[in-house]
């Protein structure tokens, strides 16, 4: 199978399924580490239950991004 028909046929899947496609991909160009997987997962945890109990509030992406232009433009 060429490259090109195997695109193809990955972008006929599900989104779910071509997440996984591109995960598995990714993963084969620049394999995890372990440990550093581990730390980011325990932050991850963290800042969702934050999240959940109100602790904290999301900030939309672009909201996010305006502030970083904002703050680093000349």
């Amino acid at each position: 199978m060429k490259a090109k028909d195997l695109i193809a046929e990955a972008i006929s899947l599900p989104v779910e399924e071509r997440a996984i496609v591109v995960d598995s991909i990714l993963r084969s160009l620049n394999p995890p580490e372990s440990d550093i997987d581990k730390k980011w997962a325990d932050i991850a945890r963290k800042r969702l239950n934050a999240i959940r109990s109100g602790e904290a509030e999301p900030i939309p992406g672009d909201e996010v991004f305006s502030r970083i232009w904002e703050r680093f433009s000349l």
